[in-house]
């Protein structure tokens, strides 16, 4: 299972980066402007800033809505770096763009798929990711595990190679409930990665040794 951190911090991401664990980063608009970074050039050097931190594959968001401007932007984002997946919205136009992409030899993540049917398209389409977003759905009292399983049986029956990007992730038990699933990767934020690290018989173990060991000294 690989795993992601969703921000555009660049601290966080140089933190996750040396835990030893991160396999990649997604952002989206909203996050970069968490950040405070606005304006097309500031955020297209940011991107090229993320991937110069992390090994792995770093999502690049689309503005546009339409065929022709996804394409456009898609296509610039992807020649920033050879790092950089084109994230792309699941609706229509969203679709056939991740076609094009797909046929020209572009990388692609599908965010804001919500059902099975969705992550099918994606798939067909040949998106390299697609992203349920699993605390959303938790939100809203549906069980956005639930979605992840679905999505893992549909791609096995059929061997489709479009991974399934577990998104929204909101602490330790969705990404330990998504390694169960089957969820080829997960992406949150640092304090779900880190959550991982804790447990209170490992601290109560260790302040115990480190006690003993000053005893006899």
């Amino acid at each position: 299972m690989k795993f992601f951190i969703d921000t555009a911090n660049l601290d966080q991401i140089r933190e996750a980066q040396d835990l030893g664990v991160l396999d990649g980063v997604t952002t989206n608009p909203s996050l970069m402007a968490k950040e405070g970074i606005t304006g097309r050039n500031n955020i297209l050097k940011h991107y090229v800033d993320i991937c110069n931190i992390v090994d792995g594959d770093v999502s690049a968001e689309v503005i546009a809505t339409d065929f022709k401007e996804m394409v456009k932007e898609g296509e610039e984002l992807a020649e920033l770096h050879p790092q950089i997946v084109v994230k792309v919205p699941m609706i229509k136009e969203g679709v056939k763009a991740i076609k094009y992409f797909t046929d020209h030899g572009i990388r692609t993540n599908c965010t804001l798929v919500f059902s099975a049917g969705q992550a099918l398209l994606a798939a067909k389409a040949g998106a390299t990711y697609v992203s349920p977003f699993i605390g959303r759905l938790d939100d809203i009292s549906t069980d956005g595990l639930e979605l992840i399983a679905d999505i893992r049986l549909i791609y096995d029956n059929y061997g489709f190679e479009t991974q399934i990007l577990a998104a929204s992730v909101r602490h330790t038990m969705h990404v330990i409930n998504c390694a169960k699933i089957g969820a080829d990767v997960m992406t949150g934020p640092l304090s779900s990665i880190e959550g991982l690290l804790k447990h209170p018989l490992t601290d109560s173990g260790l302040k115990q040794f480190l006690e003993d060991y000053k005893k006899g000294n």
